[in-house]
């Protein structure tokens, strides 16, 4: 049946009534909190009353246990946007267009800073300064840097530019200004936070002692920095970092949140050699194909190794995996079967293949696969092979132009950054940092599809795919990928990793709901649509949630 205005408005969304509160310690940083009001049903019409007391309830238990009122406009939304979608498509689980999100229209990036956001500190008035030594590769020591740059506008501190890590798994020896460029990261954040080289040398030779080095808490609070970090910083003017990712807390205030936006999407550019030849691998995909994914394969044996799963290749895959994860002496032991069950073993290329294929990419899409060594070479990647045969790699493209970037892995991974960046899709094919972080990224960018594999469901799915024939094989694929296909709605505003779903930065156009009701309605003859029918004025509608 058509869907009427009056049935839209029977959820109203949640106000978030936002305090700012002063920190002596921090000069002009101020933090902010949230209150979250009860949500009420404007009428009582059929079953919506039943599920407008449901959600007062749950408006209750959130003002008593403190959660965040976004959840509940959340669901308040997708209940809403059910019945919109049923009455469109007939059905809520209808098809999805796999190559882009019908409503990413509707939602952009948004980091700019509030009316009453501070200047930057200038050199000589800040606390002190900041020394950051990043850890892991490429990308994970992009985090700290993001996070780096959040911790020096906290203390009121000049940062200085961070160093990268020269001993991790990976022995690049790349430092900050050979990977991305500099004077454009000093230059972006200059309102945010006072960046330099080094420290002066005339201020180094006056100190009577050398910088304090120490190691912060993972996911440590603002307040942790502002009583621990500060006072040493003030005291002794230059405090040193180390192993710094992942050591700051993930829910921060929104102001410091849209400053790691602007830092990860924008201040962090590549050098002008990475982001040339990035380019022209990305070109040259284009001229053979309109559109085409970016799978991050991360089949790698120190990969496989770290994971603890088994991947059917016998005593000889056990041996080689096991010898490789004696490297890390830290890691327990792990029951594979255990693990693939909980969803944490990666999928093979083949079975990135199967996932894709029944997801209804046909076999003569193209694929750029970003990835190192494949563990079990080509033998491993011919199954991929015959399902997609128009596979790609950087080398394959660039031979001659990748050899100078060769000896550096993480120059490597910034080339396989802007490929995937720059995809139609973008698939992962694990929770890494390369996986977040572009994730993030791309829905940041408006939403460009992301898939990631279900794949607790799948493997279970997977090691029975023999016992049904193919179209049930992938109708049940993608049953299980749904919340899984790089949806604005496919997460609450403020869950999971910051980094990942950058909910604080992600924007929703004006007007959103107006303009759905102009699109959707229909007199009740014509209520009923189907999406694959539908002309293109319904081609922006699917499930939405807020973001």
């Amino acid at each position: 049946m058509g869907v009427g205005v009056g049935k839209l408005s029977l959820l109203s969304t949640t106000d978030l009534a936002v305090f700012a509160e002063s920190n002596s310690k921090c000069r002009k940083h101020s933090c902010w909190r949230s209150n979250a009001t009860p949500f009420h049903p404007r009428k009582p019409i059929s079953w919506s009353v039943l599920c407008g007391f449901m959600l007062f309830g749950v408006g209750l238990i959130s003002l008593l246990t403190g959660h965040m009122a976004s959840d509940l406009e959340w669901y308040s939304q997708r209940l809403v946007h059910r019945t919109l979608y049923s009455a469109v498509e007939g059905s809520y689980n209808a098809p999805i267009d796999v190559w882009k999100s019908q409503y990413s229209k509707y939602y952009y990036g948004c980091s700019e800073r509030g009316r009453g956001y501070a200047p930057a500190v200038s050199e000589r008035w800040s606390n002190g300064y900041l020394l950051i030594g990043t850890s892991g590769g490429l990308n994970q020591q992009r985090t700290g840097i993001t996070d780096a740059v959040v911790v020096a506008r906290i203390l009121n501190a000049t940062l200085v530019v961070p160093e990268l890590d020269h001993h991790s798994f990976w022995k690049d020896d790349s430092d900050f200004v050979h990977i991305f460029d500099v004077e454009w990261f000093i230059s972006r954040l200059a309102k945010d936070v006072t960046i330099v080289k080094r420290v002066p040398d005339k201020f180094m030779r006056s100190m009577e002692k050398p910088p304090y080095t120490m190691r912060v808490p993972r996911k440590s609070e603002p307040d942790y920095y502002l009583d621990q970090v500060l006072p040493i910083l003030l005291r002794r003017q230059v405090v040193q970092l180390t192993k710094f990712d992942y050591r700051l807390a993930n829910s921060l205030d929104d102001e410091l949140q849209k400053l790691r936006c602007r830092v990860n999407f924008h201040a962090l550019r590549f050098t002008k050699p990475i982001q040339e030849l990035g380019q022209r691998i990305v070109m040259r995909m284009q001229k053979m194909a309109q559109r085409f994914i970016a799978v991050h394969l991360r089949f790698e044996p120190d990969m496989l190794a770290f994971s603890g799963c088994y991947f059917g290749g016998g005593e000889k895959e056990k041996q080689e995996l096991g010898e490789i994860r004696k490297r890390w002496t830290t890691l327990p032991d792990l029951s594979p079967d255990g693990e693939r069950k909980r969803g944490k073993c990666p999928l093979t290329p083949h079975e990135v293949g199967l996932m894709l294929r029944a997801l209804g990419f046909s076999n003569d899409t193209y694929l750029y696969v970003a990835s190192g060594e494949i563990y079990g070479g080509d033998e491993t990647m011919q199954p991929l092979k015959d399902l997609f045969p128009n596979i790609y790699t950087k080398e394959m493209l660039a031979d001659e132009e990748l050899k100078p970037f060769l000896p550096f892995s993480s120059r490597l991974a910034a080339i396989d950054y802007i490929v995937c960046d720059e995809s139609d899709v973008f698939v992962t094919n694990n929770n890494g940092n390369m996986a977040k972080i572009l994730a993030g990224r791309r829905r940041y960018m408006g939403h460009k599809r992301t898939i990631r594999p279900n794949a607790k469901k799948l493997s279970t799915l997977l090691a029975e795919r023999h016992q049904m024939d193919w179209d049930t094989f992938a109708k049940k694929v993608k049953s299980c990928q749904r919340g899984f296909m790089g949806e604005p709605d496919e997460i609450r505003p403020g869950r999971g990793e910051f980094h990942e779903f950058p909910s604080s930065c992600v924007c929703k156009r004006p007007y959103v709901e107006e303009e759905l009701v102009k699109e959707v309605y229909r007199p009740p003859k014509l209520g009923a649509v189907n999406l694959t029918k539908a002309d293109s004025s319904l081609n922006g509608i699917r499930r939405r949630g807020r973001t």
